[in-house]
């Protein structure tokens, strides 16, 4: 499995238990200066306060199942009015809206 799926399955659980909409992660691995992004949603919006909240309980949670063994810097973000797309439900509720695209390796 790979380390955002298994991420993901680890922490979803815990922001939605919360009464959060996990919105996606993105892991950046690289030695002592990795990142672990977690975007969190709600329907009247995330405050820096909810941020806090969800990102204690993701520590305490990544402490004890620790499936990062290098060091890492955790955030917990809002996915805010530039918000990445995760999943092909988010893509759809975006439908019809203008976005803008980036691609991990040049298409045509």
């Amino acid at each position: 499995m790979a380390k955002d799926a298994q991420l993901k399955e680890l922490l979803a659980p815990v922001v939605e238990s919360m009464g959060f909409t996990f919105w996606g992660l993105e892991f950046m691995p690289n030695g002592k200066r990795s990142m672990l992004r977690v975007f969190i949603d709600k329907p009247d919006g995330i405050t820096v306060d909810h941020c806090a909240e969800v990102s204690r309980q993701i520590s305490a949670v990544l402490d004890v199942e620790d499936p990062i063994t290098q060091e890492y810097t955790l955030e917990v973000s809002s996915p805010g009015m530039d918000r990445p797309l995760f999943t092909l439900e988010q893509f759809k509720q975006y439908a019809n809206h203008i976005i803008e695209l980036r691609l991990r390796m040049p298409f045509d």
